[in-house]
């Protein structure tokens, strides 16, 4: 019996390391950074497939289904990054914190990048990351640690109601978070002019707009 209970045991680490060393992969690729914080700057995009959020309003539906995206070795994922002159690998989804992501992260800092994470905060975070994006969602309730993590809080502004979305979790996030609203893409010449107005009356606010689609870039 201990002969089987330790066999089910190194058989269970070597499903673990292999899930650390491969990942989902839906693509990956050189460009510039569209929103947020970092906007304008060029960085190497790592998007996993799989996502259980379910935004109705997602620009990238067909993330969600990872059986859909080919298993890719972190190694083959690395030697692209590296292969470009990005000084950042950004790491999105999808929801890229369903996977452990210790692996990938200790690779691309070993490589001298900067390890940027995309995330509604669902799961809670693994690796170790130099920016962490958090933009949660009504659709599925963030995973407390994520708060205390986050670097930029990033809300999607699809109706006025998320205004008071957006304040509920500027006040869990810590004092040196950076806060961005953004308008839903689909809903940006109705939403863009009520932002503008709400960041003028709370400048703690900063717009973030998808530079990345006015410029016709992945």
């Amino acid at each position: 019996m201990r002969n089987m209970v330790l066999r089910s045991e190194v058989e269970a680490i070597s499903i673990s390391s292999r899930a650390m060393n491969t990942l989902p992969l839906m693509e990956d690729f050189y460009t510039i950074q569209g929103e947020g914080f970092y906007q304008g700057c060029v960085a190497y995009f790592i998007r996993l497939g799989g996502c259980d959020v379910g935004c109705t309003w997602c620009d990238v539906k067909e993330s969600w289904d990872a059986a859909a995206h080919p298993v890719v070795d972190v190694e083959t994922i690395l030697t692209r990054a590296k292969s470009t002159p990005a000084g950042i690998a950004v790491v999105t989804g999808g929801e890229p914190a369903m996977y452990n992501l210790r692996v990938l992260t200790d690779k691309l800092k070993s490589a001298g990048l900067r390890t940027h994470i995309e995330t509604s905060g669902v799961y809670p975070l693994s690796g170790t990351w130099d920016w962490v994006c958090f933009s949660p969602k009504k659709f599925k309730r963030p995973d407390a640690s994520v708060y205390e993590l986050a670097n930029e809080l990033k809300v999607i502004i699809y109706n006025k109601s998320d205004f008071a979305f957006a304040e509920e979790h500027a006040q869990r996030v810590s004092k040196t978070c950076k806060l961005f609203l953004q308008p839903e893409w689909s809903r940006e010449k109705e939403m863009l002019p009520l932002i503008i107005e709400y960041c003028k009356a709370n400048p703690q606010w900063r717009i973030s707009l998808q530079v990345h689609k006015y410029m016709n870039i992945p």
